[in-house]
């Protein structure tokens, strides 16, 4: 199983509409780099969701429950979607200031290349944030 971070305004598309949802489609992704990284996915990988723009913090772990197929959302046929589904919601969110100050996520995507909506996390990564979110 690989880990990933996936970000979403939660204007647009929050933590608590997946959960309503049941699952749903990560579609509307524009960044070749992303694409690649959705294109890695694979049944029963496991996702960071991450409020972005508007709270700036990781607040639940999801599960890819399909792999990369075309975006419904794409005329073009070049972009890529996977659907998604909730697993549960972080014991409290875990804020990037938190990440930042944490030297645990120097390497991080999130850290390193903070506009990359979908981004690979190592295991370790991923642990610390459920670690932190549980203190």
């Amino acid at each position: 199983m690989r880990y990933w971070l996936m970000k979403s305004e939660p204007d647009v598309f929050s933590w608590d509409d997946l959960v309503e949802k049941g699952r749903a489609e990560w579609d509307g992704v524009r960044n070749h780099a992303a694409k690649l990284n959705m294109k890695a996915m694979e049944v029963g990988d496991q996702a960071l969701f991450y409020h972005s723009n508007i709270g700036v913090e990781c607040v639940g772990i999801m599960e890819i429950v399909r792999g990369a197929e075309q975006d419904s959302t794409d005329e073009t046929g070049k972009w890529f979607a996977v659907e998604v589904a909730p697993v549960r919601k972080l014991a409290k969110p875990v804020t990037l200031k938190q990440i930042k100050a944490d030297p645990a996520f120097a390497n991080m995507a999130l850290v390193r290349q903070s506009r990359l909506s979908v981004s690979a996390v190592s295991d370790e990564e991923f642990q610390r944030i459920v670690d932190l979110s549980e203190q």
